[in-house]
């Protein structure tokens, strides 16, 4: 029988995305409705190792829900990485009384939560990124008001980009992952989408594309690049050289990580708050809550982190049909 859990720490890690004050406020009120102690971990394993340990109660995340970033703050630890920081890590979580801990992050932070199952600390994945890059869910916490940030911006660059007749680079976050880029460049009805995923580097293609465009009276070209694909200021002086058309980049950086989470970022952050909370209650461990096939689902952290996630196919085709 496993063996009852009576403290549970929370920490955000990795990069911030709005919505994991939700999902804190949800881990938080959920473990205490069930009679648990919670402890606040702040900036992730790095505030781990410092032994940076707050006891949280219902009047801690008060308000917070609505806010962007995440209380608890964030950071990234090298020294987490190594077999001593993770026994160390797990030894400071006995030391406390910490016998489970919810993880919000990504892959990177679920790697950390691995390591500390296998020591003997019960723990559970929550999904929080903006560039829903997690394979083994069809959500992660923040992508939502990432692309809604990012799409209203973009919007606004149209509106002076027509009216100068220029060809205008918006570059996205998403180094690894362009689902961000794709999401826009669908929501925004962009002429282009360069995704680190798909982008095969032919210039000439592009700039082609763009005389021909121009050509035919078109008053913009809208141009939506990963951070992936990057390099969006070279590039723009180099369209404009070749094609004789201003060019103008704009990289919209981190306003994309903050701001008031969406509806869906705020209750779906919520649910799986909670249901990590529920997870360690009935003794589980070494689990990623995820949202898969419209249901709130969770995973093995092995089997999750085996997975691999693609772009979807028709979606991309659908973006360059529309054009």
């Amino acid at each position: 029988m496993a063996k009852e859990i009576n403290t549970i720490g929370v920490l955000t890690s990795g990069g911030d995305a709005p919505g994991m004050n939700a999902a804190i406020r949800a881990v938080v009120r959920e473990g205490l409705s069930k009679g648990k102690k919670v402890k606040g971990i702040r900036r992730g394993y790095a505030g781990l190792l410092n032994e940076e340990i707050i006891d949280m109660d219902a009047k801690s995340v008060s308000d917070t829900i609505s806010r962007g970033g995440t209380i608890l703050q964030t950071a990234r630890c090298m020294e987490f990485v190594t077999p001593e920081g993770q026994q160390k890590g797990a030894e400071i979580c006995k030391k406390h009384g910490i016998d489970a801990i919810v993880v919000i992050g990504g892959d990177g932070s679920f790697q950390g939560a691995q390591k500390l199952a296998g020591l003997g600390i019960n723990t559970v994945g929550v999904p929080g990124t903006i560039d829903l890059d997690i394979a083994c869910t069809d959500y992660t916490i923040g992508f939502d008001t990432a692309c809604n940030t990012a799409m209203e911006a973009i919007d606004k660059v149209r509106d002076t980009s027509t009216s100068h007749e220029r060809c205008s680079i918006i570059e996205v976050m998403g180094r690894g992952a362009g689902y961000i880029a794709l999401w826009c460049g669908l929501a925004n009805g962009a002429e282009e989408i360069l995704l680190p995923e798909k982008y095969d580097y032919d210039e000439q293609r592009l700039i082609e594309q763009i005389k021909a465009a121009h050509d035919c009276g078109k008053q913009h070209y809208i141009i939506i690049n990963a951070e992936g694909v990057g390099h969006s200021q070279s590039m723009a002086k180099r369209i404009e050289e070749a094609t004789g058309i201003e060019t103008r980049a704009t990289i919209l950086g981190h306003m994309q990580r903050g701001g008031s989470p969406t509806v869906m970022d705020r209750v779906y952050a919520t649910t799986m708050g909670a249901m990590a909370v529920d997870l360690l209650c009935e003794g589980k461990s070494n689990r990623v809550v995820a949202h898969r096939n419209g249901e709130f689902v969770d995973y093995d952290i092995n089997e999750a982190l085996a997975m691999k996630k693609c772009i979807p196919e028709y979606m991309y085709q659908l973006s360059k049909s529309l054009v």
